[in-house]
């Protein structure tokens, strides 16, 4: 069951984010990748930490129980489906901000696959492209 639903999660996922690489400023791709599948993957997390959260060992507070919470398989999908969900979300706010400030998809591109891949540096990498193309714009979400 939850290789099932980690593979069903992964082509849902990347049916968002091949929309906002090879279909560019389509509004029916914004808002997949935007809205429904973040908004269906935060469906099956909310069911997974309902199904599994209260029974689980381990917690927040320290690196060694966050590994023990997430020896659960169910938790564990959990925070896969957490990642798929936030780092799509993401990827659709770069791609609308890009088209907005003019910042072209060839340079966008890379960002949203690095964004896929690792998160965070395609956030930071997104950021840094936006300073440097208007060093006075004031960063907001």
């Amino acid at each position: 069951m939850y290789e099932t639903a980690f593979s069903a999660a992964n082509i849902l996922a990347l049916i968002g984010w091949i929309g906002l690489v090879l279909l560019p400023g389509r509004a029916f791709v914004n808002t997949i990748a935007s809205l429904i599948v973040p908004m269906l993957l935060a469906i099956a997390y909310a069911g997974l930490i309902g199904a599994y959260f209260a029974e689980a060992d381990g917690g927040f507070s320290s690196l060694a129980e966050v590994k023990l919470l997430f020896a659960s398989d169910g938790l564990l999908l959990a925070g896969w489906l957490h990642y798929l969900a936030f780092d799509l979300f993401v990827g659709a706010w770069q791609a609308r901000t890009a088209r907005a400030e003019g910042i072209p998809h060839l340079v966008l591109v890379p960002v949203l696959i690095l964004t896929f891949l690792l998160g965070p540096i395609g956030f930071l990498i997104f950021v840094i492209i936006r300073q440097a193309r208007a060093p006075s714009l004031v960063l907001e979400a």
